[in-house]
């Protein structure tokens, strides 16, 4: 099942490496993996998507929380949420192809971003469905470049991932 584990953890060189480590040494795979600074410089927020069983993400969380730079883990997926990705995608667009592009971007709700006399950058935040979707929706051969972010989640409501 796939899991999406929200690690609230001080902001420091190396912290990021040992967490990845851990999850290097035990064999577990990171799916995706998003690290930013909160709203205090002195934490970060890191997001991993993970696909394992129940007890392996017991065993992963447990394994996290014992790392000295981790001040909380929250798995996501225990609970609600809201979970977003973003996608910076570069395609090929000339002649009568660039409405046909710009036609499906507004269709997904994105934005082209730059434009040049051959391409289309185009911006899309959603679900990694969606986004899938998206590619899938759009010849291949078009495809230049592609950047994802990788998902990022919060708990909806009132559960926070907090000191």
């Amino acid at each position: 099942m796939r899991h999406i584990i929200s690690v609230l953890l001080e902001n420091e060189a190396g912290a990021l490496a040992r967490v990845v480590g851990l999850f290097a040494a035990r064999g577990y795979n990171i799916e995706t993996l998003n690290v930013a600074p909160t709203e205090d410089p002195t934490l970060s927020r890191m997001t991993v998507v993970t696909i394992g069983s129940d007890d392996v993400i017991e065993q992963i969380t447990k394994h996290l929380n014992r790392l000295i730079e981790v001040v909380k883990v929250v798995d996501l997926t225990d609970g609600y949420f809201v979970e977003r990705e973003m996608m910076m995608i570069k395609i090929r667009a000339v002649g009568k192809e660039r409405e046909e592009i710009k036609r499906t971007a507004d269709i997904f709700r994105g934005r082209i971003i730059d434009v040049s006399d051959r391409a289309y950058t185009i911006e899309l935040t959603g679900d990694k469905a969606k986004l899938d979707a998206f590619i899938e929706s759009i010849d291949r051969t078009a495809i230049l470049e592609t950047v994802r972010s990788g998902g990022s989640g919060i708990g909806r409501g009132e559960r926070i991932l907090k000191v």
